[in-house]
C-alpha cells in the first residue's frame, strides 16, 4: 500500500461514527514533507481536519507511535505550549492499513527557510524569540499535572537515548560509515552526569514543525510528536541549534557560513542565554556532547528514511536524495568529538 495516497473505503464510515459533525463526500490530500508518518489533509463539505498514519509495511520497532502523539498533544491542550486539538484516535488497522489519528485542521504558516527571506529584520528576531518561548514553556510544563508522569522512563536519558539510535541506526544500516562507528563508540563514554530537571522532550523541535499565525510571529501550534518522551530538556535546545549549522543547498535549510548579525537573527549563544533565562537553568556544561549526540541522531533518523526509501515505503517522495545526508550528519558530529 503506498503511503502517497489514503484508501477512504473504510475511513469514510468510520470517521462519521466518531465525528457526528463530518458532513459531505469525504477526500484526503496528502501534505508535503515530512519523512516519517504520512499526513493528509481530510475534506468533507466546508470542514478540514488533519489525519496521521502509521506508515504500512515492515517498521523498526518503537517506531512511528501515532498513539503516543495523540496523547501529548491531548495532554498540552490547556498549556501554555500550542497545540492542535486531539480529536479521535484509530488503533484498528483494518481501516487503512494501520493506526492513525485525527486532530484538528489549522490555518497558518510553515516557515522552511531558517534565514526567513521573505520578512524584515524585525520580524526575523520576532520569530526567532517565539520560537525560544515556545521551546522554555514547553519544558516548564508541570508533567504531573497534565498526566505524563508515566510517558518515559526517568533518569538515565542520554544512555537511553544513545542506545535507542545506535539499535536504530543498526537496524536500517546498508553500508559501512566510520564517522557513524566512531560516533557510536564516543557517545557511551562522554555522557554527562544526569540533569536532575526531567521535561517533556519534544525530540525534533524545529522551523517546519512549527505552525505560524499567517501574519504575526506567533506559533498557533507545534507539530510532529512522535519522537516526544520524557528526558533532559537540552536535547531539544542543542537539537535546535544543531540544525543551524548544516551548510545551504542540495535539500538542506541551514545556516552555515550565514551572517546572521545582519539579518536579525540571534547568535547561538544570545538563542542559549534567553532560553536558561526562561527556563530559570544556568550556564549549559558539555555543550559538545549534546551537539555531538545530536548530529549523530539525526543522521541514524535519516538512515531510517534511507532504509524505507529501499525497501519502497517511505513517506517523502524525495526520500532517497534525503537518504545521501547520513555520512555529511554524521561527519559534522565528528567535529563536536574532544
Amino acid at each position: 500500500m503506498s503511503t502517497q495516497t489514503l484508501d477512504l473505503t473504510y475511513l469514510d464510515r468510520w470517521i462519521r461514527n466518531y465525528i457526528p459533525a463530518f458532513d459531505g463526500p469525504l477526500s484526503a490530500e496528502k501534505f508535503a514533507g515530512g519523512q516519517s508518518n504520512p499526513t493528509f489533509k481530510l475534506t468533507a463539505g466546508d470542514q478540514h481536519y488533519v489525519l496521521r498514519r502509521k506508515p504500512p509495511g515492515k517498521l523498526l520497532a518503537s517506531a512511528h507511535m501515532v498513539d503516543r502523539e495523540f496523547r501529548v498533544i491531548a495532554a498540552l491542550a490547556n498549556t501554555d505550549v500550542p497545540v492542535p486539538k486531539a480529536i479521535a484516535l484509530c488503533e484498528d488497522e483494518s481501516v487503512i492499513g494501520s493506526m492513525f489519528y485525527i486532530m484538528e485542521y489549522l490555518e497558518g504558516r510553515v516557515l522552511w527557510d531558517p534565514v526567513l527571506e521573505d520578512l524584515n529584520n524585525d520580524q526575523r528576531a520576532a520569530h526567532y524569540d517565539e520560537m525560544n518561548r515556545v521551546l522554555a514553556a514547553l519544558h516548564n510544563v508541570d508533567i504531573a499535572a497534565v498526566g505524563l508522569t508515566d510517558f518515559g522512563k526517568p533518569g538515565n536519558y542520554f544512555e537511553r537515548q544513545v542506545g535507542r539510535w545506535t539499535k536504530q541506526y543498526r537496524a536500517s544500516e546498508t553500508e559501512h560509515l566510520s564517522a557513524m562507528e566512531q560516533l557510536m563508540a564516543w557517545l557511551p563514554d562522554n555522557i554527562p552526569a544526569d540533569d536532575a530537571r526531567i521535561s517533556l522532550v519534544h525530540g525534533d523541535y524545529r522551523l517546519d514543525n512549527l505552525m505560524w499565525h499567517p501574519t504575526e510571529p506567533r506559533i498557533i501550534a507545534v507539530l510532529d510528536w512522535e519522537l516526544s518522551t520524557l528526558g533532559n530538556p537540552i536535547a531539544d535546545l542543542a537539537y535546535q541549534v544543531m540544525a543551524w549549522q548544516l551548510p545551504r543547498g542540495a535539500g538542506i535549510n541551514g545556516m552555515a557560513g550565514i551572517e546572521r548579525a545582519p539579518l536579525g537573527i540571534p547568535s547561538d549563544k544570545h538563542y542559549i542565554q534567553r532560553y536558561c533565562e526562561r527556563t530559570g537553568r544556568g550556564e549549559i556544561p558539555n555543550w559538545n556532547f549534546y551537539m555531538a549526540f545530536c548530529f549523530f541522531r539525526l543522521a541514524a533518523i535519516v538512515q531510517g528514511v534511507k532504509k524505507r526509501a529501499l525497501d519502497g515505503n517511505a513517506s517523502s517522495a524525495d526520500a532517497a536524495s534525503r537518504g545521501e545526508l547520513v555520512k555529511p550528519l554524521a561527519d559534522l558530529g565528528l567535529t563536536y568529538l574532544n
